[in-house]
């Protein structure tokens, strides 16, 4: 792993998120998720459509796993998106936002983030490498350009039928590129995003008006598979997550997403959306609460799995399957392997006293200041832990046995969910409220400090 690798993982952990590159250098606990998903992946390559829906509470690493498992299929030659969903930037209901925002998020594994054009571009590069292939024509021919237009009628034929708007941005695009007119080729481009504001004299161009808008936008996306899988690729991932914040909106929104879901549901399962693998995170509330899936009685039941006491014995091929909450062992290993890609010129002084019994410590108090519910200390675990590597980075006298302090006074350091587990409620009714645990007012920062000895 490259030292800009490491320092990008341990930035993304030192502010709380999720890294967006090398995970596998962190991940716990996954692969037996991962080899069923692989199998799914191989099936939905075969021209299917298919759904994953991934449940967790907070703290489970749902962001976590979806981003890990769209790392592993791209390395089967798919293309991935991930779609935050949230109530005000991306409603789940406006399925015109959520496709603008599937499309600035397509990722490759050769072309990075947003590669739409790459993928466009690599299309028709097949194609003219098909002219060249089956009529003998090169590029320097002057008939090559009539021979591509010829042949893009063809790979075009179906989706013309489907999406002619579709088709006609991809021939329009092709013309400008060929003219060179770059400006006329990226508004295209744009407006097959679902950017909202185009040229007319753009639009003109390819002999298309409007916009891609509502219901419009779920042809759109038939349209990007077809697109994805004639440039050679397996098919797409789409990852919707935190869908349980629909559960925030008023009763009307809250159906229209639920019904968005289910539109999209019967169109893989009548193989409309061919090469789609579409995974879908949300907590326990949401997939049993009477304001998550059930309120769609036929989503619920197509989504609904019976899980057994036992996780270990999990059916990971079922639609619908959880994630484990993190144990005290799974913390530890993951705080090994964050000290492990730390990247420092002096290694051995991190690793002597960033040893595995202040890492066990730390997982202790960590959690104890949860409240013993560990499932939700590993965001607070992360930070400290790259906070005191840092240290001992940084300042050659600093021994964490000695000098480290755990704070879990500020209020304002913490989710929801982690006050929640913090003041010992299962829902947190005000911050404001602190509730007394054997006559301790555990608001006091005065009380919570506590030292790391190792």
């Amino acid at each position: 792993m490259s030292t800009n690798e490491a320092a990008a993982i341990v930035a993304a952990l030192r502010a709380g998120v999720v890294p967006k590159r090398g995970l596998e250098h962190l991940v716990t606990g996954l692969d037996p998720l991962w080899a069923a998903v692989a199998q799914e992946l191989d099936y939905v390559g075969s021209g299917r459509g298919l759904s994953k829906w991934v449940r967790g509470e907070y703290g489970t690493g749902k962001t976590f796993a979806t981003r890990y498992l769209c790392a592993k299929a791209r390395e089967k030659k798919f293309v991935t998106a991930e779609v935050q969903i949230s109530i005000n930037d991306t409603p789940l209901h406006h399925l015109e936002t959520v496709y603008r925002r599937l499309v600035e998020r397509l990722e490759t594994a050769a072309d990075g983030v947003n590669a739409l054009q790459a993928i466009v571009e690599g299309w028709l590069y097949q194609v003219g490498e098909e002219v060249t292939r089956l009529r003998g024509i090169r590029e320097n021919d002057p008939d090559f350009v009539e021979a591509t237009e010829e042949r893009l009628d063809d790979k075009l034929a179906e989706i013309s039928r489907r999406n002619p708007a579709f088709a006609a941005v991809l021939r329009g695009y092709h013309r400008a590129l060929d003219r060179g007119d770059f400006g006329t080729a990226q508004g295209l481009l744009g407006w097959l995003s679902g950017q909202p504001h185009t040229d007319k004299a753009v639009l003109r161009e390819a002999g298309i008006t409007g916009k891609v808008d509502g219901q419009a936008s779920l042809a759109f996306l038939a349209g990007l598979l077809f697109l994805v899988r004639q440039s050679g690729y397996c098919g797409l991932v789409v990852v919707l997550d935190e869908v349980e914040t629909i559960q925030r909106a008023n009763a009307l929104t809250r159906e229209k997403a639920l019904n968005a879901l289910r539109q999209l549901m019967d169109m893989l399962a009548k193989d409309e959306l061919p090469g789609m693998y579409l995974m879908v995170t949300g907590t326990r509330d949401f997939f049993e609460g009477y304001k998550g899936l059930r309120a769609l009685g036929p989503l619920y039941q197509r989504v609904h799995v019976n899980f057994g006491e036992d996780a270990r014995f999990d059916n990971l091929r079922a639609p619908q399957v959880r994630l484990l909450p993190f144990d005290e062992g799974r913390l530890l290993e993951v705080g090994k392997k964050v000290r492990d890609v730390y990247p420092t010129p002096f290694r051995e002084r991190v690793v002597s006293r960033v040893n595995d019994g202040f890492l066990r410590a730390l997982v202790s108090q960590v959690t104890a200041g949860f409240g013993g519910k560990v499932q939700v200390a590993p965001r607070l675990f992360l930070r400290e832990l790259v906070d005191v590597l840092d240290r001992v980075d940084q300042h050659e006298g600093y021994d964490p046995a000695e000098h480290y302090r755990l704070e879990m006074g500020d209020d304002s350091r913490f989710s929801a969910d982690e006050l929640a587990a913090k003041y010992g409620r299962a829902e947190l009714d005000g911050v404001d409220e602190v509730e007394e645990v054997d006559g301790v007012d555990e608001g006091d920062p005065s009380v919570t400090p506590r030292r790391l000895d190792g």
